[in-house]
């Protein structure tokens, strides 16, 4: 008897014949094809001509738009599905190499809350240029983050409840801190991020400083990340503890090579700010001591519900029959397209500042779209690392190699990158 697949619609047999005749980055550049087209124009623009203009890859900058509007959005914005409370506040790291300008997406999509970031601090010098000895000084508001320990870190959250955004150049700091067993800062960071991720409290008590409670934390991370040091991200403990599976990598699919002297286009830019501004005014006003309602839940239709009910399901059961670290990603996408659902709606939304509005097919199908993409790029990413890993040579290789073949230490040295004194010793060592 010969067992015949059966396909429910023409997408599946699509996807079917994708995996026979297409390499996993070929489908990802058609999956990022169809998610820029469901953007607004908007957004869609922005992410266009700053690959045009700046050469920045289109998919850094959709990562890093993603960020600005889940910072920007904050827990003034929220969604109750199948008895779930979720909010918008999603983790992202873009892979690539050194000058593959992953630091412009993320200045680029981030301008706008910088803007407000740098109003808010003139405002709160203003407010503070008098204050005398047994004054209480006034908190500063602040949404992004760059350089701060972890003590600093809880301590502007917790005075700036409705969201705060790590915003790194370059992540690597973050992630030996929390690769080293002996760091009490990387385990508390790992430990931050994991309770924020659900929107956990946060409780710190100490000794020497005020004690505080966050009850609903809303912690957002971005940082760019070289190709050589993804190995560390999953050692001692990250990838044991889930804090991997929470992340959204990018992986380098497009490149513009033609160098322009124009810029992105004003109306553009302005476009895109006047978008984000929206989500902060909302947060900012939510922030107001006097403002009675604080949280906005935005519904779904009915169609949109059984359309995320269905997905969800899906991905429950084709969980059961994937690898393990497969399987446990597949866990954290349970909760990511919800996160998805409300920042696609946000993202539909924000120019129109239509947030009254329900939660249709639209918003879902996008989200969904998204959840796949970054999905498929974690799979790119684990299939890199085993491929280096399997590639890899030991440095005593090397050495025996370049002795058999009449090489010099130093010239070993330079193809190794390894220290001069490291290679010597080996040297000796035979």
């Amino acid at each position: 008897m010969v067992n015949k697949k059966l396909f429910n619609s023409n997408l599946e047999i699509e996807k079917s014949l994708e995996k026979l005749t297409k390499s996993k980055k070929d489908i990802l550049r058609d999956q990022l094809d169809v998610i820029i087209s469901k953007l607004p124009l908007g957004l869609s623009s922005l992410i266009e001509n700053g690959f045009k203009y700046k050469r920045i890859p289109k998919e850094y900058l959709l990562s890093s738009v993603l960020f600005a509007f889940s910072a920007a959005t904050g827990r003034t914005f929220f969604i109750d599905a199948f008895g779930y409370k979720n909010y918008a506040n999603l983790y992202f790291v873009i892979i690539g190499s050194r000058g593959d300008v992953k630091s412009e997406a993320i200045k680029t999509a981030t301008a706008p809350i910088k803007k407000a970031d740098d109003i808010d601090y003139e405002t709160f010098l203003f407010d503070n240029r008098d204050l005398g000895k047994d004054d209480k000084e006034i908190k500063r508001r602040q949404t992004l983050i760059q350089n701060a320990t972890i003590e600093a870190a809880q301590q502007i959250h917790f005075e700036n409840p409705n969201s705060i955004g790590l915003c790194l150049d370059e992540i690597y700091g973050l992630v030996q801190k929390m690769a080293n067993p002996n760091s009490r800062d990387g385990v508390e960071w790992r430990n931050f991020f994991l309770e924020g991720y659900t929107n956990d409290y946060i409780d710190v008590s100490r000794k020497t400083s005020l004690s505080f409670r966050i009850p609903e934390s809303y912690p957002t991370l971005i940082g760019g990340l070289q190709h050589q040091f993804v190995k560390d991200l999953f050692a001692n403990g990250n990838l044991e503890s889930g804090f991997i599976d929470r992340l959204l990598f990018t992986t380098k699919l497009t490149e513009n090579r033609k160098l322009r002297k124009e810029g992105i286009p004003p109306g553009c830019l302005e476009q895109y700010n006047h978008s984000i501004k929206n989500l902060l005014d909302y947060k900012k006003q939510s922030e107001n001591p006097e403002e009675l309602r604080k949280q906005f839940k935005i519904p779904f239709t009915k169609e949109a519900e059984l359309m995320l009910f269905n997905y969800v399901q899906n991905l429950i059961d084709e969980k059961e029959i994937a690898q393990p670290m497969i399987k446990e990603y597949m866990s954290k996408m349970q909760i990511s397209i919800h996160k998805f659902c409300l920042l696609s709606f946000m993202m539909l939304n924000a120019s129109e500042s239509t947030f009254k509005s329900e939660i249709t097919e639209e918003s879902v199908e996008l989200a969904i779209a998204l959840n796949e993409f970054y999905f498929l790029n974690f799979q790119v990413i684990i299939e890199d690392a085993i491929k280096a890993e399997h590639n890899k040579i030991s440095i005593d290789d090397v050495v025996a190699m370049g002795k058999k073949n009449g090489a010099t230490q130093k010239a070993v040295t330079e193809v190794t990158g390894v220290h001069k004194s490291t290679i010597s010793r080996k040297w000796g060592d035979d």
